[in-house]
């Protein structure tokens, strides 16, 4: 069920940007709160709050660069039915220069590049280019 407000978030936000809006609203989850963490973190968006009006909704404020989207492609790698995982020894086979990845590991979310910082391996999420 967690999983279905993730997908439902990164749908939202191509969609967003396809229709080259300055901001999008999503469910309010603990775990949507850590993807756009890192996605900020990252630079991948402008930011987000918590809707004044609404506790139960986060507002997204998506990022243009040339009027491009900044996220070219969001692509889901693990999927319910297909569940895969990588070792720290297969982290460290991943260009991490060429594409962002997002794992699930066992001390939270982190990026490829925290995977490779603090050595450890997890369930690759995402793909943003």
């Amino acid at each position: 069920m967690m999983k279905n407000y993730l997908w439902n978030m990164f749908a939202n936000i191509k969609n967003g940007q396809l229709a080259k809006r300055s901001f999008i609203y999503q469910t309010r989850k603990k775990i949507c709160e850590s993807f756009l963490r890192i996605l900020w973190d990252e630079g991948f968006i402008l930011g987000y709050k918590i809707d004044s009006e609404n506790n139960n909704r986060i507002k997204i404020f998506l990022k243009y660069k040339n009027e491009k989207p900044v996220i070219n492609s969001i692509k889901l790698i693990s999927k319910p039915g297909r569940r895969i995982y990588y070792s720290m020894k297969q982290i460290w086979k991943i260009d991490s220069s060429k594409s962002f990845i997002i794992f699930s590991t066992n001390k939270g979310l982190k990026s490829i590049i925290d995977c490779k910082k603090l050595k450890i391996g997890g369930e690759p999420y995402i793909v943003i280019n």
